[in-house]
């Protein structure tokens, strides 16, 4: 509908006069972007998933399935609120500064939200009391996990906008499945913690993941980020 409506209406005749061949030029330099990101998101977002189908080996697996989604679930809808402001970041490390301090903010509100009204949350999911009495317990885990994703989407941002995909997709390896997937496994087989093994595992890797992404945005000088992307060469310089 998008394509049909610039092709019709007449305002657009002059800005845009049909697909060509140089629409195409850019795409494989982009790709050199595009890659790495698309790595740097789904190697999150898979060790979410996979905590998941480790639940499913668990001694009661619709049990431990339907609580990690739950805590999954949740991370998500505070994710999103996360991510919406790594989107905003401008080229200052007061900026990111800012965003990151409001970031924490929010996530502790919700945290508290969360402390507060689990019972009402869980609720939204099963009506099985079980259920809802292990949510209960894993809801100081899941507060600790939200603090550490809230900060690490504010610091992912700045990864995106600085070019930064590729070192992103690296640490996101290292610490979710280097560090915290096998914290998790050790947990949750070897010492019976069984769902909150899985994802104290997990939070270690969140944690890591800030950390390193912390670390990477402390040790670099903006300026010299964003100086080259004016004469056409974007580069980001680590001192």
């Amino acid at each position: 509908m998008l394509a049909l409506y610039v092709n019709c209406v007449d305002k657009f005749r002059e800005t845009w006069e049909g697909i060509s061949m140089e629409s195409f030029c850019y795409v494989l330099p982009n790709m050199k972007w595009a890659i790495p990101s698309a790595f740097m998101v789904c190697l999150e977002y898979w060790a979410f998933e996979i905590l998941v189908l480790l639940g499913g080996l668990l001694p009661n697996p619709e049990s431990s399935t339907s609580l990690i989604a739950m805590c999954v679930n949740t991370e998500a809808v505070t994710f999103m609120i996360t991510y919406g402001f790594s989107a905003a970041i401008r080229k200052a490390k007061h900026a990111i500064a800012v965003t990151l301090k409001l970031s924490i903010f929010l996530a502790l509100t919700v945290i508290l939200a969360l402390a507060f009204s689990h019972d009402i949350w869980s609720s939204f999911f099963t009506s099985s009391p079980i259920i809802n009495t292990e949510f209960a317990s894993m809801t100081p885990l899941l507060a600790v996990s939200i603090l550490f994703d809230s900060a690490q989407g504010i610091l992912s941002g700045v990864a995106r906008g600085c070019g930064w995909q590729h070192l992103a997709a690296w640490t996101n390896l290292a610490t979710f499945y280097v560090i915290g997937m096998p914290i998790g496994i050790l947990l949750c087989f070897k010492m019976g913690l069984y769902a909150k093994g899985l994802w104290i595992g997990l939070t270690c890797g969140l944690s890591c993941q800030a950390c390193a992404l912390l670390l990477i945005t402390a040790c670099t000088k903006l300026e010299k980020v964003y100086l080259p992307v004016e004469n056409g060469k974007a580069q980001s310089v680590l001192v």
